[in-house]
This record gives C-alpha cells, sequence and structure tokens, in this order.
C-alpha cells in the first residue's frame, strides 16, 4: 500500500538516478524536485518546504552524509533517508552518519523507498515500523 503524499527533494550527482527515483516516488503520488549535487540541493532547501530528503552518498564535493548534517543544521526536524551502493561498509565502519534518518542500500526498490518514508515520517506509515534503521535488499 502506497504512503500518503509527501513532498521528497532528491539528490544525486548521477542524472538517470534522480530520474529513476524521481519516477518511482512518482508512482506514489509524491511531489518530487531533483538536485544534481549537494550544493544545488542546499540552495533549493533553503527556497523550499519538503517533507523528505533524500541524498546519495558518495557525492563529488560534499558526501550525502555532510549534506544531511548541513540540512539538519538548518531544520533539525527534517526527515533524511541516504541511499547508497556502500551501506554494508558503512555500517560495518560503526561510522555514525550524522543527520541520517535511514540507510537504503542500492540496488533498491519501490518498496525499499515505501519502507524508508513510511519509518521516518510518522503519519506516512502504510504498515508497522517506526524506529529509525536500515534496509538492505
Amino acid at each position: 500500500m502506497p504512503v500518503s503524499k509527501k513532498r521528497i527533494l532528491v539528490v544525486d550527482d548521477e542524472p538517470f538516478v534522480c530520474d529513476a527515483v524521481k519516477m518511482m516516488l512518482a508512482f506514489d503520488g509524491h511531489d518530487v524536485v531533483t538536485a544534481n549535487d549537494a550544493k544545488e540541493a542546499l540552495e533549493t532547501f533553503d527556497k523550499s518546504k519538503f517533507d523528505l530528503v533524500i541524498t546519495d552518498f558518495a557525492m563529488p564535493g560534499m558526501k550525502g552524509d555532510e549534506l544531511a548534517a548541513a540540512i539538519k543544521a538548518k531544520a533539525p526536524q527534517q526527515p533524511v533517508v541516504m541511499i547508497t551502493a556502500y551501506a554494508e561498509m558503512l555500517q560495518s565502519s560503526g561510522k555514525k552518519l550524522t543527520g541520517v534518518d535511514f540507510l537504503v542500500s542500492k540496488p533498491f526498490l519501490l518498496e525499499h523507498l515505501r519502507e524508508a518514508i513510511s519509518t521516518v515520517i510518522p503519519d506516512a506509515k502504510s504498515k508497522g515500523g517506526g524506529k529509525p534503521g536500515s534496509k538492505q535488499g
């Protein structure tokens, strides 16, 4: 069951990934805005309100966790989900990803994004859950 409609900022330095995530989220009726780097994401974030930010980890200039921390500095309650091919490595390193509320491992399915959204946005729940965590799949 899809979650309720949200306004989501998707950040990835690979335009085709932004487009793919946007398409997946639009399938559930979400309003999706994309940015191709952290600088553009911060400018976009400053101009508008978002229910959720979804960012890639490995981006030139500023990594996804650094972007998440910068966003949380501006809006501490802002939910941030990070998608990455490095989820297992990041989790096993024990490094705290400041500002990241949920980690989704690449490759991922729409169902993984739905789980992340319903976990980090309390009123978006389509099924159980509630604690921030990670999804690997």
